[in-house]
């Protein structure tokens, strides 16, 4: 959210201000930017118009590069970058991610009347097997240990791929899935979908 506390523009502005340096945490990081007017407007429109368990995912434009961003600013201020204002990068913090990503590769949307907003078309779950999942790692915050718990939530969204942290080894291992061991004891393999 532009202007928001923690907001990147603040930060950016009060580096500018002592003379630098900016720093930004990568040279191809890119984040979506949207205004706090624009996003109450849009939720309060997308609250409106549901009708019970849709996800609504907004049109936020075009990614911004957070090193282009910083550029102009200190654009803006009249200065030049690495002239006048330097810009450092500070590397990615754990866990943080290059671009953001709204929705699953595989999931679609549906459009709404309002151009901005659109419905997301995600992956069906199985309720067991949700149900089945959230006991496991409930189960699984009893013993503290964050190496299972993360595999556990890697195996539940699948598509989720750590990024510079001590998880990233998790995404190379394929585990066996046990509720699928679970139903195909039972004989109802291929009940559910994920």
């Amino acid at each position: 959210m532009l202007g928001s506390n923690g907001s990147v523009l603040t930060r950016f502005r009060a580096q500018i201000q002592k003379g630098g340096p900016v720093t930004v945490t990568h040279p191809e990081i890119t984040r979506y930017f949207m205004t706090i007017p624009e996003a109450v407007q849009l939720v309060l429109e997308a609250a409106a118009m549901g009708k019970g368990g849709e996800i609504y995912v907004f049109d936020m434009g075009s990614p911004v590069k957070i090193l282009d961003l910083a550029t102009q600013m200190i654009r803006l201020a009249g200065l030049e970058p690495n002239k006048d204002i330097e810009i450092e990068f500070s590397g990615l913090r754990a866990g943080e991610k290059l671009y953001e990503e709204l929705l699953n590769d595989k999931e679609t949307t549906l459009p709404t009347h309002h151009k901005k907003i659109k419905i997301a078309n995600v992956i069906a779950k199985d309720y067991d097997k949700v149900l089945y999942d959230i006991e496991e790692l409930i189960d699984l915050c009893s013993y503290d240990d964050n190496m299972e718990i993360v595999r556990k939530m890697k195996e539940i969204v699948t598509e989720f791929v750590s990024n510079n942290s001590q998880f990233e080894y998790l995404d190379k291992i394929e585990s066996a899935d046990p509720f699928e061991e679970k139903m195909t004891k039972k004989g109802n393999k291929g009940s559910y979908t994920y």
